[in-house]
């Protein structure tokens, strides 16, 4: 048996508890968080122990146990730390830390005890995510070229958001999302479909930019959009797009010299894969309307219905830890990758206008509209 102990019990904790439900040779120990009165609400909904402290929760995990540390992510460092210091291997929401200094020290931290230091997001586990790795490697595009990754989330600052609770009653942390910014928040989901796909990223040339100032809760500078295109040392280069401003769309596409695999839902574990076949017709270039469905050979993972907006298995991750620590191999998310992943992340976050742009030597004025458009 696994054994996991929650630290934060905020709305993220309960998308994992509805996840362990379904994963065999799990058992989480209990949770804590430092406001008592979410712990009790969050323990009673899923009977399981509330600990009165930190102390008491790396106790509960114990040496070789796994904390998922579910905090905000000011706190990462502080409770990741504490944790590696207690002989816990550590599962850590995204963003891993806020700094690269922090996530090497960490890291090394981790190395130097033996440890597992494991990032989200988990979905890079995922059938959805797999199922296109797999047709990467096997060539159903021919060659990949380019990829197109979207993380856009609508215009998140007029939604109802005040309204979202998750499942015992924890609201969905407006001021930590815009304050931290939705790339640190949400790139890592395609990020680490990338990095499994293509291996390590080479450069990293992006901008970021702060295009709605006075969002409700957090206002400030905070980055609500962010574009970066990507140079993987293995060649293919890819465009990502984070955003809370920009419609909706959630597609990731890997266009090759044969055509495009494509997949529409990111946060959607089951989504399809679908590939369309590049043609002419007589004087145009055209990708197939008629997409064919790639599947996987065999099974895959425990699937978790639709919550709010996704439909992932968020224990993936912390089972991944555990499976890694007893068959002693290499986890999947955890060391060299995780910390890459860290750094790609912070790097798209920190590509604002006064660094690494070029200013303008030229200026002209407006144009005027035509006579007719006025």
């Amino acid at each position: 048996m696994g054994r996991v102990v929650l630290i934060g019990c905020g709305f993220v904790a309960d998308l994992y508890m509805r996840s362990f439900r379904l994963m065999p040779g799990i058992t989480v120990q209990g949770a804590f968080d430092r406001d008592p009165v979410r712990l009790a609400a969050f323990c009673a909904h899923w009977g399981i122990a509330a600990l009165p402290d930190l102390a008491a929760a790396l106790a509960a995990a114990g040496p070789g146990g796994v904390v998922a540390n579910l905090t905000n992510p000011d706190s990462h460092v502080a409770v990741t730390g504490a944790a590696l210091a207690a002989g816990c291997h550590v599962w850590s929401e995204k963003p891993m830390t806020l700094t690269l200094a922090d996530a090497c020290a960490l890291h090394r931290q981790a190395a130097a005890a033996g440890l597992i230091l494991a990032s989200a997001p988990a979905s890079v586990l995922g059938a959805a995510a797999q199922t296109l790795a797999r047709a990467v490697r096997q060539g159903v595009c021919g060659t990949p070229r380019l990829i197109y990754a979207e993380l856009d989330d609508g215009f998140v600052p007029q939604a109802p958001f005040r309204q979202w609770t998750s499942e015992s009653g924890a609201p969905w942390p407006a001021a930590d999302e815009f304050r931290t910014g939705c790339t640190l928040e949400h790139a890592g989901y395609y990020l680490s479909w990338l990095i499994a796909m293509f291996g390590p990223v080479r450069t990293v040339v992006a901008a970021s930019a702060c295009t709605i100032p006075d969002k409700p809760d957090a206002p400030g500078p905070t980055p609500d959009v962010s574009v970066a295109t990507l140079f993987f040392h293995a060649g293919p280069v890819a465009r990502l797009t984070c955003s809370i401003v920009a419609p909706h769309d959630h597609r990731i596409r890997v266009v090759g010299d044969t055509g495009v695999v494509e997949v529409a839902r990111a946060w959607d574990n089951a989504a399809p894969v679908r590939f369309r076949r590049r043609f002419a017709l007589r004087r145009r270039l055209l990708e197939s309307p008629l997409a064919r469905r790639i599947r996987l050979p065999g099974g895959s993972h425990p699937m978790v219905p639709r919550t709010g907006a996704a439909a992932m298995n968020f224990a993936l991750g912390p089972a991944e830890v555990l499976d890694a620590a007893r068959e002693g191999r290499a986890c999947r998310l955890g060391g060299a990758y995780a910390l890459h992943l860290t750094e790609v992340t912070l790097a798209i976050q920190a590509a604002g206008e006064a660094t690494g742009a070029q200013a303008m030597t030229t200026t002209c004025t407006m144009m005027e509209p035509m006579p007719w458009a006025r």
